[in-house]
């Protein structure tokens, strides 16, 4: 990601209290299908309010010194449903059933004619990025393979042709939005570790479609969850080994919340790695020696530039200030490594 151990952020920063009813949010679980009715204010104000409150999130990133920003995905209900339920071929009336990661029902789009990305879906959002920062940007889309298990398919063959068709939709986005100049493009497939039998049928068929022709850097996210919702997380990832083969240029994992060793890497060779480094269970902000001994860790078995660091998930969940502090301490713990190997602070 040009500059060595790059600090970024998983995508999602926290959203104000004034621009969204959290507990009701928080109450839903992570919407798949459309939820107008999180947001507080009004339809004729609120795309006015999301570009105040992006404002902000992306003067918190550049305040902590973050190299690679998002928006903050401040206009999204979630990572998901926002780009989901954008498609044609999605019923817009009626709403299917899902299994989710822990095995209960969630409402999910369903599917009942051809997946189709009649038009950009984030691409408004990336030029209001674009137009406010000069740091170096990034943009996530929820992946082919995610996107196939949480969709109710009344259409399609089988998942498989189901992940494919999303991978076509993606990859228009993608091409758009690398267009737009928008330099790290990020896939979020949490369904990699949620799903992994089914993964190893077709998600890197699907990937690899979804990335075809896309010459931006490029991240796959997976994870176990936000943190608000999965509170215990295994040490492992059941859909690993398998990560290497994906055709991006660097794979995001989470090691903090589940205590990963940081050693793992070595096994995403020879893909470049997003170390996430902050815990998002707890409102305890780390110390930056602490994020500095996973990066040493991690580094035993990759090169400085071939890995950044993260947090393990996004921020949307958690206070604002907590946020702040967090992002703060995981770039000095980037910048004391960084000296250690006389790569600036």
């Amino acid at each position: 990601m040009t500059t060595p151990i790059a600090t970024t952020v998983m995508g999602s920063y926290p959203q104000p209290d004034w621009l969204i009813d959290r507990d009701h949010l928080v109450g839903k679980g992570v919407p798949r299908v459309r939820a107008d009715d999180v947001w507080r204010v009004d339809a004729d104000n609120l795309a006015e309010a999301v570009e105040a409150a992006t404002l902000v999130a992306i003067a918190d990133q550049e305040a902590a010194g973050v190299d690679i920003i998002t928006d903050g995905e401040i206009g999204r209900e979630s990572y998901f449903n926002h780009f989901a339920n954008a498609l044609g071929g999605v019923d817009q009336d009626r709403i299917g059933t899902g299994v989710n990661r822990v095995g209960g029902k969630s409402e999910v789009p369903l599917v009942n004619g051809p997946i189709e990305r009649r038009r950009p879906v984030e691409a408004t959002s990336a030029r209001f990025l674009k137009a406010h920062t000069t740091s170096r940007t990034k943009v996530t889309v929820p992946g082919p393979f995610t996107l196939s298990q949480l969709a109710e398919n009344a259409y399609y063959p089988d998942q498989r042709s189901l992940a494919l068709a999303y991978a076509a939709a993606v990859r228009q986005e993608l091409l758009d939005l690398q267009d737009i100049g928008i330099d790290v493009l990020q896939l979020d497939e949490p369904y990699l570790q949620a799903n992994a039998e089914a993964a190893r049928d077709f998600a890197v068929e699907a990937i690899a479609a979804a990335l075809d022709g896309v010459e931006a850097v490029t991240t796959v996210h997976t994870c176990y969850g936000y943190a608000q919702y999965v509170k215990e997380k295994v040490s492992g990832y059941p859909f690993f080994t398998e990560l290497s083969r994906l055709p991006a240029d660097f794979i995001a994992i989470e090691t903090a919340q589940p205590d990963l060793d940081p050693a793992v890497v070595a096994h995403l060779r020879p893909r470049g790695v997003v170390l996430g480094v902050l815990d998002l269970s707890t409102e305890e902000v780390e110390q930056p020696e602490q994020i500095a001994v996973r990066i040493r860790a991690a580094l035993e078995h990759v090169e400085p530039e071939a890995l950044a660091v993260s947090p393990d998930c996004g921020l949307k969940f958690l206070p604002r200030d907590v946020a702040r502090r967090k992002l703060a301490a995981m770039v000095q713990g980037a910048s004391i490594v960084r000296s250690e190997l006389g790569l600036g602070g």
